[in-house]
């Protein structure tokens, strides 16, 4: 808890709660925050090729165990959703070392850039770059809202973005992944879970054009406003949803040009869905154009990432599930463990959160609790490096 009583004012949002993003100066400071106690652990410290950290207990080499999760928020986010892995991992390796334990396997724990993609949109970046489920040159171009591109933002931080993309060296050193991450829901009566799924999800963008006008000297039957199907395909999401068992959230719509009395000329909206996601993109597309159609204006969809579900290592499971005496559970969230997972046996393990509310500053996790999944990543990370 000490760690992340470090990390409490750092990217403080001010509506509340965080805005920590990939390349930005909170980010930055939280990366030199990793370096310095990842050096008062004893661990070496280096950056991939991806803008991920990695801090190695001991030679680096292939077969490693490796641990961690993530310092980004999105924004307005909550202080335990990724830090809580990474300093539970550093506690994790200050507790064994403390009992002289040594790994008899390559050891790392790893910052991965960007996960929430609070900044340039795409979830999970540098754990996508480096398994090459990203295009480099695609990922070099994203914008962040203010026109910064990925690119500018990783230069400026002193990350060449040339070198972005599958990273096979650091991939192939991989041989088992657990990340330790707070609950992000109410499913949990006991302290620590192990993950079993993640579902399938994605996000898309909606762009809507129409036609800018004056607010108040356009009368409502000579208007093209691209607000209007924007809002009906809102509506249109949480209908489709709750009719397929899935869940599909509209957390970001931008009108341009954006002025109070102005008709916007276009809006952009970004959907994100779990969950049988695409068979509720398909409907709810087929409603945003149906509603553009009507309004005299024009709509295109791009995808803008898509996950399949993901089911963790069976026998990884097992193992942790015996070993730790803890159920096992399913989650809406995804996690660099779940792009992983294609590579390596990877596993999450959760700890409780009684709020049951995440990705906003009412997250919350128990002393107690993080103290049981620090014990709990310590027995997992004893069990499998030996």
């Amino acid at each position: 808890m000490s760690l992340l009583d470090d990390l409490a004012d750092v990217g403080r949002a001010a509506g509340g709660g965080y805005a920590r993003h990939g390349f930005d100066r909170a980010e930055a400071e939280l990366r030199e925050w990793f370096r310095e106690q990842a050096g008062r652990s004893g661990l070496d410290v280096e950056t991939d090729r991806n803008g991920n950290l990695w801090a190695w207990w001991g030679e680096p080499g292939r077969d490693a165990l490796v641990t961690g999760s993530h310092l980004d928020s999105v924004p307005g986010g909550g202080a335990f959703d990724g830090p809580l892995g990474v300093a539970g991992a550093l506690a994790a390796v200050s507790r064994l070392r403390g009992r002289g334990f040594t790994p008899a396997r390559p050891f790392a724990v790893v910052v991965f850039a960007e996960e929430e993609g609070g900044r340039f949109g795409v979830p999970c970046l540098g754990s996508r770059l480096l398994t090459g489920a990203l295009d480099a040159d695609r990922a070099r171009a994203l914008r962040d809202p203010d026109g910064v591109t990925l690119a500018e933002a990783a230069e400026r931080a002193g990350v060449d973005p040339a070198r972005f993309g599958r990273d096979d060296v650091a991939l192939d050193r991989i041989g088992t992944f657990v990340e330790l991450h707070i609950e992000q829901g109410r499913g949990l009566d006991v302290p620590v879970a192990v993950g079993s799924t993640v579902l399938e999800h994605g996000r898309w963008r909606f762009s809507f054009t129409g036609q800018g006008n004056h607010a108040g000297t356009t009368i409502l039957r000579d208007r093209r406003d691209p607000m209007v199907p924007a809002a009906g395909t809102v509506l249109a999401a949480r209908r489709v949803a709750s009719t397929v068992d899935s869940r599909a959230t509209v957390g970001r719509l931008v009108p341009r040009p954006g002025g109070t009395n102005v008709i916007p000329s276009g809006v952009d909206l970004w959907l994100d869905a779990r969950g049988r996601s695409r068979d509720v993109v398909a409907e709810v597309t087929a409603a945003a154009e149906r509603a553009a159609a009507a309004e005299g204006c024009t709509v295109t969809v791009t995808q803008e990432s898509y996950g399949g579900t993901v089911t963790f290592d069976p026998a990884l499971r097992e193992r942790l599930t015996g070993l730790l005496d803890a159920p096992e559970l399913a989650t809406g969230a995804g996690h660099d463990a779940a792009i992983l997972a294609a590579h390596a046996p990877a596993a999450m393990l959760y700890v409780r959160n009684p709020t049951g509310i995440s990705h906003a500053p009412e997250e919350f996790a128990e002393d107690v609790d993080v103290e049981e999944g620090v014990v709990a990543l310590a027995r997992a990370l004893e069990s499998l490096s030996t």
